[in-house]
C-alpha cells in the first residue's frame, strides 16, 4: 500500500513514513494509492466481530505490512479495552430507523480518542523500531488537543505541543488538556481562531530545515492513520444495521471535514453509504459549498459548538482530490487561488456528482438549542451542541430511499454542560473519573498568532533533539 499526496509533487511512501510525516513536504494532504475492496461476501463476514477484531480487519489493508500483523493486532486490542463501555461504540435508538452512535466512551470523552489512542499506539511502535523520536504540533477546535495528549502523553520517545484558540473553547475542553501534568506535553493558547492554529501548524511544517530539525509531526486530521481509523465506526454501525443487504445513512457534525471524509473512506472501500450529511453551525463554508459549489472564507463567529468553530477545511482537499480526477497539479493550483483569494469554485457537474452521496445542513445557536431540548423531551437523551447538530441534519435531509439514520454524537454532554442546561434545564455530570477536573492546576502559555513565537516556543521546550533526521524515501 502505497500513499500519494493530493498536490502530488512529491514521492509516494510507505503507511509507517506517512504516519511520521503527517503533513506531505509539497502541502498536501496523504491518500491512498488505491482503496482496498470489500465485497459484500467480505462484509458479511465481518459482521458480528467485536469492535477491536473490527477495527483490526478493516484498517490492515491500509498497512501494506509496515507492521507485522501480530504486533498490529496487540496494538489495536489495547487500544480499546479500557473504553468505558462493552461494545466501545453503542447505538442507541431515537426512532425508527433513527439512530444515535454513541462516540464519546474513550479517555477524553470524544470521537477522537477512537483514532488517536490508536494513533498514539502507533507512533510508539514504530519509533521505538527505528530508535527515532519526534515532536508532535496539532491544533485544536476543542477535542483533538485532549485526546491527542491523552494517547500521547508520557512516551518516551515524543513531545507533543497542542495550539489552542485563547477563550474558544469550551471550559471542559481546555482543562482536559492543560491538567495533564506529563513532562512531554505543552499546551499553547493562541490569541486567534482555530484557523489561525491550524495555519500555524501547517507554517511550521511549511519550514523544512524547523521540520527536520525537531522531527516534527501530526496527529490531527492531516494524518493518514487518524483518518483510517475514523473509518472503523462507520462500519460497525452499518454492519449493526443491515449492510451490506440494505443501504445506511450517516448524518456528521463536522467541521475540519475529518469525520465526514472518513465515512467517504469507508464508501470507497465498498460499504453500502446511502447518504452523508453534513451538519454545520453558523460557519458554514462546508454547507455553502454543498448548496452553491463555490467556497468562500468568512470571519470565524464564535458559536454553542465550538469545535465546529472552522472556516478552512483541512480535510475537504482529500475530497477535491478525487472530484477532479486525482490530478495533483490541479489540486495544488485550486489550493493556491483559495489561499491567494479566499475562494475555491468547482464546476456544476462537479458539485452534481458529490451531491449524490453528501448533502448538507446549517444550525444557528438558537436553533442547536431547540434542537437539544427536542431530542431530550421525546427521548430523555442528553446531547451535546455538536450531536444535536449532527441528528438535526440528518432529519433535515433523509430522504426516504436511504435507509436507516445514524447520528454520530461526537462528545459526551458534559464537556458542554452550560449549552446542555441551557436548552434542557440539566447540567451533565463528568464521569466519576474527571470530577475533580475544575479543581486541578492548569499549566499552559499564552502566545501571539505569530508563527516566529511558535516556532521559537516549540525549540525552547521540547525535551530532546529529534535525533537523526528521518530520511523517508
Amino acid at each position: 500500500m502505497n500513499y500519494v499526496s493530493t498536490r502530488g509533487a512529491v514521492p509516494a511512501l510507505g503507511f509507517d513514513d506517512v504516519l511520521l510525516e503527517g503533513l506531505a513536504r509539497d502541502g498536501g494532504l496523504y491518500v491512498p494509492a488505491e482503496w482496498p475492496q470489500l465485497d459484500s461476501a467480505a462484509l458479511r463476514a465481518l459482521a458480528g466481530l467485536d469492535y477491536a477484531e473490527l477495527a483490526l480487519r478493516v484498517t490492515w489493508p491500509f498497512l501494506g505490512g509496515a507492521i507485522a500483523e501480530d504486533d498490529y493486532a496487540e496494538l489495536v486490542r489495547d487500544t480499546y479495552a479500557a473504553f468505558d463501555h462493552p461494545e466501545v461504540a453503542p447505538l442507541v435508538a431515537l426512532g425508527r430507523d433513527e439512530w444515535l452512535l454513541e462516540l464519546f466512551h474513550g479517555p477524553t470523552l470524544a470521537f477522537k480518542d477512537y483514532p488517536l489512542q490508536l494513533v498514539g499506539r502507533l507512533f510508539d511502535h514504530v519509533l521505538r523500531r527505528r530508535g527515532q523520536r519526534i515532536t508532535i504540533v496539532g491544533a485544536t477546535s476543542g477535542d483533538t488537543g485532549s485526546a491527542a495528549i491523552e494517547a500521547c502523553r508520557d512516551r518516551a520517545a515524543m513531545d507533543i505541543f497542542i495550539l489552542h484558540p485563547k477563550d474558544r473553547i469550551s471550559e471542559v475542553q481546555r482543562r482536559q488538556m492543560t491538567t495533564v501534568r506529563s513532562a512531554n506535553v505543552h499546551n499553547v493558547a493562541i490569541e486567534g481562531t482555530f484557523d489561525d492554529c491550524q495555519d500555524l501548524v501547517k507554517g511550521l511544517f511549511a519550514d523544512a530545515a524547523f521540520r527536520d530539525e525537531v522531527g516534527l509531526s501530526a496527529v490531527n486530521s492531516i494524518n493518514w492513520a487518524r483518518v483510517m481509523a475514523q473509518t472503523v465506526f462507520y462500519f460497525w454501525a452499518a454492519l449493526r444495521l443491515g449492510a451490506p443487504d440494505r443501504p445506511v445513512a450517516f448524518a456528521v457534525p463536522t467541521g475540519n471535514f475529518g469525520n465526514a471524509y472518513a465515512g467517504y473512506v469507508a464508501r470507497q472501500m465498498g460499504l453500502p453509504v446511502s447518504r452523508l450529511i453534513v451538519g454545520t453551525n453558523q460557519n458554514d463554508i462546508l454547507t455553502r459549498f454543498f448548496e452553491t459549489a463555490a467556497m468562500e472564507i468568512r470571519a470565524v463567529e464564535p458559536s454553542l459548538s465550538p469545535s465546529m468553530d472552522i472556516q478552512v477545511s483541512s480535510n475537504f482537499e482529500r475530497l477535491l482530490f478525487d472530484m477532479v480526477g486525482r490530478d495533483g497539479a490541479r489540486v495544488a493550483a485550486l489550493m493556491k487561488a483559495f489561499r491567494d483569494s479566499g475562494r475555491l469554485a468547482v464546476s456544476g457537474e462537479m458539485l452534481r456528482q458529490v451531491r449524490q452521496l453528501f448533502a448538507a445542513h446549517r444550525l444557528s445557536d438558537p436553533e442547536t438549542l431547540a434542537a437539544i431540548k427536542r431530542v431530550y423531551d421525546d427521548t430523555g437523551q442528553l446531547l451535546d451542541p455538536h450531536s444535536a447538530i449532527g441528528v438535526a441534519a440528518g432529519r433535515a435531509c433523509r430522504r426516504p430511499e436511504d435507509g436507516p439514520l445514524v447520528a454520530l454524537a461526537t462528545a459526551h454532554p458534559a464537556k458542554f454542560p452550560d449549552a446542555v442546561e441551557r436548552a434542557t434545564g440539566v447540567r451533565p455530570a463528568l464521569p466519576a473519573r474527571l470530577a475533580d477536573l475544575y479543581a486541578r492546576e492548569e499549566r499552559y502559555a499564552v502566545l501571539p498568532n505569530d508563527l516566529g513565537a511558535v516556532r521559537a516556543h516549540v525549540r525552547q521546550h521540547r525535551r530532546a533533539t529529534a535525533g537523526k533526521k528521518r530520511g523517508v524515501a
